[in-house]
């Protein structure tokens, strides 16, 4: 059988490529396409306990059995639609317009609309930043952001979500992200902003490159919650302390 296989962020320097095609004999795992790679790459294996795995934009263990043409990605951790709850999900390459996003969230049955920005900054410790650029494993992203907002209106009392996420090169000030959580309380709405932002950064395969005057490196992501597994998890327990 063969499978295509997406490499992201850090991932995809290191492997020299963002896809792949290989083929592997039937009732191959994912455990198997790791065994692969790490001959192919031998650096990978540093990366196996922090990395994410998907079949078909769904996360899963290594332990996970493979099937022909299924599309599989490995996921480094994370940085920091249209319909029902999607209409206000979106990733975009153009400028984020968060005057007409907060525009189409108000209503009037609402008591308060919380609205956070993540911001491009000229500066990361210490170091003078040139410029951003964002990647996204855009299906599975997309899909990821609308079980966000799904989630938030199931959780928090409140009436409406929006999540805008932008892609590409980004320059200093630039928004990066956008959330407008809508409620007829602010407590709520406070509440659910700050839960979509933190678990945001946490879960949806959205990596950032920093641009310095010597140099670009690939963000430091948030390690993902234990209720993904990961590749280093699923293969050989927890990673040894050091």
């Amino acid at each position: 059988m063969q499978v295509r296989v997406l490499f992201f962020g850090a991932l995809r320097d290191l492997a020299g490529r963002s896809q792949d095609a290989l083929t592997l004999p039937e009732g191959a795992r994912l455990a198997d396409l790791l065994a692969h790679y790490e001959g192919d790459i031998p650096r990978l294996k540093e990366f196996l306990p922090a990395i994410a795995l998907s079949i078909n934009q769904e996360y899963v263990p290594s332990s996970a059995a493979l099937h022909d043409q299924d599309e599989v990605a490995l996921l480094p951790p994370v940085s920091g639609g249209n319909g029902g709850v999607a209409a206000h999900v979106a990733l975009v390459y153009e400028r984020i317009a968060t005057g007409t996003v907060l525009a189409k969230i108000k209503h009037p049955e609402d008591g308060a609309v919380v609205v956070f920005e993540g911001i491009v900054r000229d500066h990361t410790r210490s170091r003078h930043t040139l410029c951003l650029d964002y990647e996204a494993y855009e299906p599975m992203a997309r899909r990821k952001l609308e079980e966000l907002a799904a989630e938030a209106l199931g959780r928090f009392q409140v009436r409406e979500v929006a999540i805008v996420h932008r892609l590409g090169r980004l320059q200093h000030s630039e928004t990066s992200v956008l959330i407008v959580v809508a409620s007829a309380h602010r407590a709520a709405a406070f509440d659910a902003c700050r839960w979509l932002i933190d678990t945001l950064k946490k879960t949806v395969p959205i990596w950032k490159k920093e641009h310095f005057a010597d140099g670009a490196v690939w963000a430091d992501g948030e390690p993902f919650p234990d209720d993904i597994p990961t590749a280093g998890r699923t293969l050989a327990g927890p990673p040894a302390s050091k």
